[in-house]
């Protein structure tokens, strides 16, 4: 019974202290230490560091959570018939979820994650993602040449435009800063209809290849 009874207080240690590292994160960014998590948590130092090894530790396990919701968005999107709307609804949905966790759109960029589970992601999200434009290029409700690669580089530049702002926002009075970000999806939105599409310059990166260049950032 002793032995039941602390694992369950080190699984819920464990729990508090995700939580309080996305809630922490979140806010700051992942520069905030895991002592400073553990603060936030409200549990010792020591504890901290009998769940999780460093901070790297509880980054990769926060990561899993991460691309565990972004997969089940992925998934509703799919499960919609009408294939422009599941485009717009996974748009919305992930973005609106990295605009207000400032860690998640630096881990999901591909900072200070372990190169590992970065391939674990591609593995699990990138078929995904590729799937959903695919099934909206076969509708006709983009233009021909949008690729997976497309979606994620244009969703990371949304998301830094929706960071960069809410940090000037002090500088303004407006109270819809952290929705800015939506106007340019918007325009964005605009830009994918197979309306006469302008002829594009170069062409995307393949999969790998994005997945490449996003695995060595830090």
């Amino acid at each position: 019974m002793a032995e039941t009874r602390l694992r369950r207080d080190a699984e819920r240690n464990r729990q508090r202290l995700l939580d309080a590292g996305r809630e922490l994160f979140a806010a700051r960014g992942i520069d905030a230490t895991l002592n400073d998590v553990a603060r936030h948590a409200g549990v010792g130092v020591g504890t901290a560091y009998r769940r999780f090894a460093n901070k790297e530790e509880l980054i990769d396990a926060i990561y899993e959570q991460q691309v565990t919701e972004l997969e089940e968005i992925l998934r509703d999107a799919l499960a919609e018939p009408d294939a422009w709307r599941g485009l717009v609804g996974y748009l919305e949905r992930a973005l609106k979820l990295q605009a207000g966790d400032r860690a998640m759109a630096q881990i999901l960029s591909g900072r200070r994650v372990a190169s590992e589970q970065y391939d674990w992601s591609r593995d699990r999200l990138a078929p995904l993602v590729n799937a959903l434009v695919e099934r909206a290029r076969e509708q006709g409700v983009v233009r021909p040449d949008l690729t997976g690669t497309d979606l994620i580089l244009l969703e990371i530049g949304l998301t830094a435009i929706a960071t960069f702002v809410c940090d000037g926002a002090g500088s303004i009075d407006r109270d819809d800063v952290g929705q800015l970000y939506r106007r340019y999806l918007g325009i964005f939105l605009d830009g994918l209809r197979p309306d006469s599409p302008s002829p594009l310059p170069i062409a995307a990166l393949t999969t790998d290849e994005a997945h490449a260049v996003l695995r060595q950032r830090d």
